[in-house]
């Protein structure tokens, strides 16, 4: 072997040598990790063990202190130790976008008690609300109406089928709830959230009405009303935990259909705790303006206003020869009274049970200072809002009729309530009226009729936002832990 020869081979050698040396030098370094391992994680002494309380769902469980060592060590050595901590990041997320939900309504109650409480100048709000007059507090409904715009967010569930859910009746006498299922419905509303740890209410998108003609016409049964709008409820509140969380508080059901109250009737906590949104806000019957909201009963056959009732300076300028006018069907405890004392009594106050087919309603109505308002089988009537866009003075004769937006309306601005005990006197009572009361009450019923027209899309104050705004109040006035 030659002096070049040998000393590749000893190159050779240390090299071989190197690396038998760090293979068996990291084999004994992991067998000691193994082993540490294993000794801190089972080596705890009997006296060192401290117990706590583990909270895993509805249950308490008693934990070794070494089994939480032991998954803990798991997870560190586990390939999957980021899915073991992730879940636990996204509670932590849940509950802050929960808690800041509930520091945002703390800050609008303060920002609408500051408003209400102060001597604001008028013309910080003259723009969206020039007519003061017809509200309770103009300057509390303006803050608040910008907190909803700024804050407010509806989650409407998923589960469901139309027709009975995620559609309505939007051409009918009960066309509201269908329009409002809509419009919640359609993603461009900025007031729906599909996240539903940034929402503060939480729609139950089923149509009652839909419901009446799919489950019960025909079958002369309203059992299967109730029986829908419980399976519903079980099936939301068993997929998501937003109703058990509240007991439903912060939830809300709409119905136009006389037979909302009756369907809502199928879950306790439905009847008795969440927001109930209806046009059969029947006081005597369990409707709770605290907690629940009217809903106006705006009828559109064809899907929109009948062209009769439609603004125009025609509409403003018509000649009113009579003094008042109903028609209408002989039912409820109001109307056989008032058909007693005044059906064809006088030719002022047009009065009939069914009107002539030769005649047209809504010429009476655009020909009337007044119209007579009186409950039928339910308080409510869609006849309220057609005195209103023809421009004719309601009269309400009814009894447990706790009106639209009552909360921020001042009605007696434009309207007449008449108690039911003085139908004999109602000629005298509307004769008695000046005529520049008259004319007052007339100019604000012209005003107010922007918040109870549907529009498409929506406006800023009309019916779809002032059904939103009395959702937004009543959510203000519950303050979950």
């Amino acid at each position: 072997m030659d002096k070049h020869q040998y000393t590749r081979f000893c190159f050779l050698s240390i090299c071989i040598g190197s690396i038998a040396l760090v293979f068996a030098i990291s084999r004994c370094s992991i067998s000691f990790f193994d082993y540490s391992l294993r000794k801190l994680e089972f080596s705890f002494p009997e006296s060192e063990l401290r117990r706590s309380f583990y909270n895993a769902g509805d249950e308490n469980r008693v934990v070794d202190s070494r089994d939480v060592v032991s998954q803990q060590i798991l997870s560190v050595r586990s390939s999957n130790s980021t899915l073991r901590i992730k879940p636990e990041k996204n509670k932590k997320k849940k509950l802050n976008r929960r808690r800041m939900v509930e520091v945002g309504l703390s800050k609008a109650r303060a920002s609408i008690r500051e408003a209400a409480s102060s001597n604001r100048n008028a013309t910080l709000f003259s723009v969206d609300l020039p007519n003061t007059q017809v509200y309770r507090n103009p300057s509390a409904l303006h803050q608040s109406y910008l907190e909803m715009e700024k804050r407010f967010k509806v989650y409407v569930y998923e589960e469901g089928e139309p027709p009975l859910v995620h559609d309505g009746p939007c051409k009918s006498v009960y066309a509201v709830e269908g329009r409002f299922i809509m419009e919640m419905e359609k993603s461009r509303t900025k007031f729906r959230t599909y996240d539903p740890d940034q929402a503060h209410v939480y729609f139950l998108p089923f149509s009652v009405t839909l419901l009446v003609k799919y489950l019960y016409e025909g079958n002369f049964d309203a059992t299967p009303l109730r029986t829908f709008a419980s399976d519903y409820i079980s099936l939301i509140s068993s997929n998501h935990p937003f109703w058990n969380r509240t007991s439903g508080a912060d939830h809300f059901m709409l119905a136009c259909h006389d037979w909302g109250p009756l369907t809502s009737k199928a879950n306790k906590d439905l009847f008795n705790k969440s927001i109930r949104v209806m046009c059969n806000a029947n006081s005597s019957e369990g409707f709770n303006p605290v907690k629940d909201a009217t809903l106006p009963e705006i009828k559109l056959y064809g899907g929109e206003v009948d062209r009769k009732l439609r603004l125009s300076e025609t509409l403003t300028a018509s000649p009113r020869p009579h003094l008042a006018f109903f028609a209408g069907g002989v039912h409820g405890p109001v109307r056989p009274i008032l058909l007693h004392h005044w059906k064809q009594r006088d030719p002022d106050m047009p009065v009939f049970e069914y009107l002539p087919k030769h005649l047209n309603f809504y010429d009476f109505m655009r020909s009337s200072k007044f119209c007579l308002c009186p409950s039928g089988y339910e308080v409510a009537s869609p006849r309220l809002i057609e005195a209103i866009y023809s421009e004719c003075i309601p009269v309400i004769l009814s009894v447990n009729f706790v009106l639209p937006f009552s909360d921020i309306l001042r009605w007696e601005t434009f309207s007449v309530q008449v108690d039911v005990s003085e139908i004999p006197r109602l000629k005298e009572i509307l004769m008695s009226i000046s005529d520049e009361k008259y004319e007052r009450l007339k100019r604000n019923l012209r005003y107010v009729r922007r918040h109870f027209e549907l529009n498409d899309p929506p406006k800023r104050y009309d019916a779809f936002h002032m059904i939103l705004h009395s959702i937004w109040l009543r959510r203000l006035n519950l303050r979950l832990t």
